[in-house]
């Protein structure tokens, strides 16, 4: 897969990404379950307090990494967004951990989502991460992602793909 780094600044008119971004020296800082659940907590005042306006289709945290699969409502910048969900979760894990400095690697990295095959075959690949990685059997039994959200029917985080998604907010070629 190519990834390009995003513009600084653009807003990205309702394009849909797969974005993925690693722990600095691929540490494996997000281990820990409270982590996760705080990376989660971060994620959903990312859409609630902070306002910012997405749609996150799949997702998954995994130990030393996260995928998104995510559409920025009109108006919005995906850098933005992955800035402020990437630096408030920064801070208190630095916090929590008594610790200064770079939490996170590099920038994030992002792909733009062609049409709807390439949809399907980054949110099923989002799906296997952890499955591929030894950690559960089935997908939707990762409690860090958006499989398992599904299943139980949590929607604060992740958005429902509907066909009424696709024609309104993919607007993804056919």
């Amino acid at each position: 897969m190519s990834y390009h780094h995003n513009l600084r600044g653009c807003t990205d008119q309702g394009l849909t990404y797969h974005v993925t971004s690693k722990v600095n020296r691929d540490a494996f800082e997000l281990e820990p379950d409270k982590m996760k659940e705080l990376f989660l907590t971060v994620i959903e005042e990312a859409k609630t307090s902070k306002g910012f306006k997405f749609k996150l289709w799949n997702f998954c945290i995994m130990g030393n990494h996260f995928h998104f699969l995510i559409t920025p409502e009109k108006g919005e910048s995906l850098s933005s967004i992955m800035k402020w969900i990437k630096m408030v979760f920064a801070i208190r894990w630095n916090k929590k951990h008594n610790k200064t400095g770079h939490f996170w690697g590099d920038r994030f990295f992002s792909r733009e989502i062609r049409d709807k095959k390439d949809f399907w075959t980054v949110f099923e690949y989002i799906d296997r991460n952890p499955v591929a990685a030894g950690l559960v059997k089935k997908p939707e039994t990762w409690r860090y992602s958006g499989a398992y959200h599904r299943e139980q029917g949590i929607t604060k985080i992740v958005s429902l793909v509907t066909e009424t998604a696709w024609r309104t907010d993919l607007k993804l070629l056919l």
